[in-house]
């Protein structure tokens, strides 16, 4: 019996052979640490290039039937990734379901290492470099004040109590939609608060140089890896390393 992030006692079956992950960044993550464990994973999980696995839909719309019939020992899903009647369907059909709920940096580790552990795998080796990489950052010696939009038609951004946020502050940037009552709320570029700088990932709206930088005049603009700034896995190693840099408009 394993414990999720929800509080949630999930009965996994002993030893785990077969894993669905409906999130790209925990696919990554068991991928990275037991390859073969995955016997399926969504539309939108890039990482590793190379898994051949069978594609269940996306995040927000994974098939239920579809997963129930790889006969998975345990589908690993996260809180804000995947819609709670998606996951109770899930269920419904018998299958065991392992929710985290990383909202920040710090979290981000313990949360991904009894994941992990919920597959019947040890804490990897990525995982210790990656939380090693991120102790080696240093104190950011000046802060900035930054809007994240990740959306265009309309415009969405980063709002409160995200990850993203968190990797954010992290290295002295912080966001002035924080306090706003969405994790991704609506906004009008013409009415932000003041800040110094806009960062655009190139997922899940790809901005560009010729397409996003021009909604905000006069304000530096990072475009930054949206794998890097939004995913929590063996990403976050790459990330420690090169996001400082990369936030350099």
């Amino acid at each position: 019996m394993a414990v999720d992030d929800e509080g949630r006692e999930v009965a996994v079956a002993t030893p785990v052979r077969r894993v669905v992950s409906i999130v790209p960044s925990l696919t990554e993550a068991v991928a990275a640490t037991a390859p073969g464990l995955l016997v399926g994973a969504t539309d939108w999980c890039t990482h590793p290039a190379d898994l051949d696995v069978p594609r269940i839909g996306g995040t927000k719309n994974p098939r239920a039937a579809d997963i129930a019939a790889l006969e998975p020992d345990l589908v690993v899903a996260n809180q804000e990734e995947n819609r709670r009647s998606d996951l109770d369907e899930l269920r419904a059909c018998g299958l065991a379901v392992y929710v985290t709920d990383i909202r920040g940096l710090d979290g981000a580790f313990g949360s991904l290492a009894r994941m992990l552990a919920a597959c019947g795998l040890d804490r990897p080796r990525w995982l210790d470099e990656a939380e090693a990489a991120w102790s080696a950052v240093p104190v950011p010696r000046a802060r900035r004040r930054a809007v994240v939009p990740i959306w265009r038609r309309p415009w969405m951004a980063v709002g409160s109590d995200t990850f993203t946020g968190s990797v954010l502050h992290r290295l002295g940037v912080d966001n002035v939609l924080a306090t706003a009552p969405d994790r991704y709320p609506r906004f009008e570029p013409t009415r932000l608060p003041e800040h110094d700088l806009v960062v655009l990932p190139d997922e899940p709206y790809e901005f560009t140089p010729t397409d996003g930088p021009e909604a905000f005049p006069g304000v530096p603009a990072a475009l930054v890896s949206g794998r890097l700034l939004t995913w929590y896995g063996p990403s976050l190693t790459e990330a420690a390393r090169t996001l400082p840099e990369a936030l350099q408009a």
